[in-house]
């Protein structure tokens, strides 16, 4: 319970000092019951990453694997505290490879640090070859996706080469979600071949900034709220 209660007070501290002012909101568009139906399945994988390695990994982590039932996964990892829970398998009924991480639970005090983290710094030169040096993330969310990158990619290109996928999508809520943003890039620079795509719950602000542009994104992003 200390450690919670510190957490919540580093949260609220921080947002007293960052406060921005607001920006009004863009025009909203309700979606069809059929447009809502077709991110069912994403959901479930998002919530599928809050679940062990072990599970994820057999595929029996209850509701949030049963969901997807046709799923095979590959590789999972993480220990859920300063490394965020992943895994990559494919998806027969959606036609693509998953990548999915875990967002943040508020007891797990390292993933709240993580999320705090907010100084800039650029992206890792080796992981995003190509990319301009003038380009600047979050400095936790961009440690945590180095932390599984290799791992990740490895993964991915192995079920790309088992099951002859042309498409891979990547899912994440809350921390998870900012993780999947930046493997959105990062996948890309080294997987051709294939389109992208990443869905995002909750996704926090992973802030790309850059005097003179924002990298390119080669995969198509979607964001929801929570």
């Amino acid at each position: 319970m200390k450690v919670t209660f510190t957490a919540y007070a580093i949260f609220g501290c921080l947002a007293a000092i960052r406060a921005t002012p607001l920006i009004p909101r863009q025009s909203i568009t309700t979606l069809t019951s059929a447009q809502v139906a077709a991110y069912k399945p994403f959901t479930y994988f998002a919530s599928a990453a809050y679940c062990t390695p072990s599970t994820t990994l057999s595929w029996t982590c209850g509701q949030s694997c049963q969901g997807n039932s046709d799923f095979i996964p590959v590789a999972s990892g993480g220990d859920g505290s300063s490394v965020q829970y992943w895994y990559v398998g494919y998806s027969p009924s959606q036609s693509t490879v998953i990548v999915a991480h875990q967002g943040t639970i508020p007891s797990e005090f390292e993933a709240d640090l993580t999320d705090v983290e907010f100084e800039l710094t650029n992206l890792d030169s080796t992981l995003f070859p190509g990319i301009s040096s003038s380009i600047e993330v979050h400095d936790g969310f961009g440690k945590e996706q180095a932390l599984t990158a290799t791992a990740i990619l490895s993964a991915v290109q192995t079920t790309i080469s088992a099951h002859k996928a042309t498409k891979v999508t990547i899912v994440g809520h809350s921390l998870g979600a900012a993780i999947a943003l930046l493997d959105s890039v990062y996948l890309p620079l080294h997987i051709s071949g294939v389109t992208f795509r990443t869905v995002c719950y909750g996704l926090p602000r992973v802030k790309f900034t850059s005097k003179t542009q924002a990298p390119g994104w080669p995969a198509q992003v979607i964001s929801t709220g929570f």
